[in-house]
């Protein structure tokens, strides 16, 4: 009789079969529903399933047999036996033997050993969620990017590595395959892997998949590693680790410490820049509210000694946004940067509505071995990858930009690397601006398409403009939801302006008596130029006020620019420039992340214009853009009088 148990469609990718693992369970096991207690079922089957394959034994049972029980049964015994600190004497397989045959011919599929795979993270992600993960700060790093900052770090047989928030134990299993491939023997390499992390349950995991490397006990506790409450044999090697691997939690609305741990860290207080000395000036008050990734960050320092090695996962707010200027800093103070890594937003964001758009960087830092002497090392290597193996919907794609980059920094630390890319290139540090050390804003190929432009084209930079006063600049306010649908004044925001145009929503429009008090402020104008500043994909769009559109309100998210002079700058000209393609890269380039949103900032005053020399092509361009606008505003303000005649109304 054939086996009618469940009809796979194969090739399988990884996350759906164990999806399909998950649902099968969900509607069919009797005795547990919680999706911790049955990904805990399935994990120890995958356990089971990884020793056997070590030691070159297979299940032997027929189709109507029910003895796969007693033969998983007999394994996890054995397991128990080898791993006590990892299963408790009781443990049992709680699995009926139809679920059982259903995992383990589901699990013939994977091979649940490939170093190219995480399947204990894909299991955790698919069975617990991203909601629950993503309360936390919780978001398991991608194998590839795991591998990737593993091989930056380089361990090497002998050292000790930690993960002070390892989670279910990615960067761990990694260094522990790493060391392997370097030589360690896979009964001593424990001995070099330490981990700690604040979830019982996720230690337990972490422990699992080391233990299965090396069938022995593991170095992974539970416990709070910013308040360093840890116990042998962790407790006495703060600043003795040689490498620190870590994607800690990230969120400004996770709170990462009490007062009295966060005292302990020079990061939590509250730090000044004072523009006379040019230097970060530190309070005796602390901050109401610290990130958990600006402390994870300095504890990652204390961890390692002079001369060790730190590889993280921040947020790129951390090392672009002006509120933590103070932290790159300290960074600058305690180690050397050595690479900088910017990841698409792509990365975190797994299958379905689960993940995370938050754009993140990965750091390589060796910590400075004499404060007084050591100074930065003369260049960062400094890459943005555009693909990660995901596209924006977390599904799986081919397009992987990490293993060239990866390429490109080994060429980079060999003195070879002879061109630059976004996948890889050189910044010294005395160009670092302001402390900003996200890598795109140092992108080579957008100073290469200025350069292309010097010898036919004026390079002006708006804030030369700014200054001058041939440009004013301007933002706008905020009314509140409770103003929309109050009046017909039409109230603007960053979706309102697409291609030159200023559209009008009128479930937005607000009173007159709002307008009012407004007006005078914004103080729009025939010619004046709308340009989003904040949100996402929108950033750099702009809009054109005619005649028509002098009666809004704009969003606080968007500049208004004037020129004040046409007769020696036209804002139809205007318009084009900062609408051109090297403008739009730059724009992309100097967009930060500020907690939830992208935003241009004060670096518009960075962009460089395009002018055309030829006078002729200036004046062509500028009637092209006027006659744009003109025609299409024309279009639309007859469309509107239409409307409005067709049913009486002037």
């Amino acid at each position: 009789m054939k086996n009618n148990l469940h009809q796979l469609s194969l090739p399988l990718d990884y996350k759906e079969a164990l999806r399909q693992i998950r649902n099968y369970l969900a509607g069919q096991f009797v005795g547990a529903t919680r999706d911790e207690v049955l990904l805990e079922e399935v994990i120890k089957l995958m356990l089971c399933k990884l020793y056997l394959k070590k030691y070159k034994q297979n299940l032997n049972f027929s189709e109507s047999d029910l003895d796969i029980v007693q033969q998983y049964s007999k394994t996890f015994t054995i397991l128990k036996t080898l791993i006590p600190s990892l299963f408790q004497a009781q443990d049992t397989l709680l699995l009926d033997p139809g679920s059982l045959k259903y995992i383990d011919e589901t699990l013939k599929f994977l091979d649940l050993d490939m170093l190219s795979r995480d399947p204990f993270g894909d299991a955790y992600e698919i069975f617990v969620g991203s909601l629950a993960k993503s309360q936390h700060g919780q978001f398991f790093t991608p194998q590839n990017a795991v591998e990737l900052l593993v091989a930056l770090v380089n361990p090497q047989p002998g050292e000790t590595i930690i993960d002070p928030a390892c989670g279910a134990g990615g960067f761990l299993t990694a260094a522990a395959r790493h060391l392997i491939s370097a030589g360690v023997s896979p009964e001593q390499v424990n001995n070099y892997i330490f981990g700690i992390d604040k979830d019982e349950y996720l230690v337990r995991l972490a422990s699992a998949r080391l233990s299965l490397i090396s069938l022995t006990g593991s170095n992974v506790v539970c416990a709070d590693s910013l308040a360093w409450n840890v116990e042998t044999p962790l407790k006495d090697k703060l600043g003795k680790f040689d490498i620190v691997l870590a994607n800690p939690p990230f969120g400004s609305r996770i709170v990462a410490a009490s007062e009295d741990t966060q005292r302990s860290f020079i990061l939590g207080y509250k730090w000044r820049f004072d523009k006379k000395n040019r230097q970060f000036v530190k309070f005796n008050e602390l901050q109401s509210s610290v990130p958990p990734q600006v402390l994870f960050l300095e504890q990652c320092l204390s961890l390692v000694r002079p001369g060790g090695r730190i590889g993280i996962v921040t947020p790129e707010s951390l090392v672009s946004s002006k509120n933590y200027r103070y932290v790159v800093n300290y960074i600058r103070e305690k180690a050397e940067i050595k690479a900088v890594i910017g990841m698409p937003e792509s990365l975190f964001k797994v299958s379905g509505k689960g993940g995370t758009h938050t754009k993140t960087c990965l750091l390589l830092l060796h910590k400075k071995d004499d404060l007084r002497l050591n100074q930065d090392s003369a260049k960062i290597f400094m890459a943005e990858a555009k693909w990660c193996g995901n596209d924006s919907r977390g599904r799986q794609i081919e397009k992987d930009d990490l293993p060239e980059i990866a390429s490109r920094y080994h060429r980079s630390v060999n003195q070879e690397l002879t061109n630059s890319s976004n996948l890889g290139y050189e910044v010294s540090t005395n160009k670092i601006v302001d402390h900003i050390l996200a890598p795109r804003y140092y992108n080579p190929e957008v100073n290469q398409e200025l350069l292309l432009l010097q010898e036919t084209h004026d390079l002006v930079q708006l804030g030369e403009m700014i200054d001058s006063g041939l440009i004013e600049i301007k933002t706008g306010d905020e009314v509140g939801k409770l103003a929309y649908g109050t009046g017909n004044i039409p109230f603007i925001r960053t979706t309102d302006i697409s291609t030159w145009e200023i559209k009008i929503d009128p479930k937005h429009s607000i009173s007159e008596e709002i307008y009012q008090t407004l007006a005078a402020k914004q103080d729009v104008q025939e010619n004046d130029i709308l340009m989003v500043k904040d949100g996402s994909y929108l950033i750099g769009t702009c809009g054109f006020i005619t005649k028509y559109d002098t009666r809004i309100v704009f969003q606080s998210h968007l500049y208004k620019l004037r020129v004040t002079d046409v007769s020696r700058l036209s804002p139809y000209l205007l318009l084009a420039a900062l609408s051109s393609d090297p403008v739009r890269q730059q724009i992309k380039a100097k967009c930060f992340t500020q907690d939830i949103i992208d935003s241009l900032g004060d670096r518009i005053y960075e962009l460089i214009l395009p002018m055309p020399k030829d006078k002729s092509i200036l004046e062509r361009v500028t009637q092209t853009v006027k006659k744009s606008i003109e025609d299409r505003i024309e279009a639309r303000e007859l469309a509107r009088k239409a409307c409005l005649e067709l049913v009486g109304k002037p």
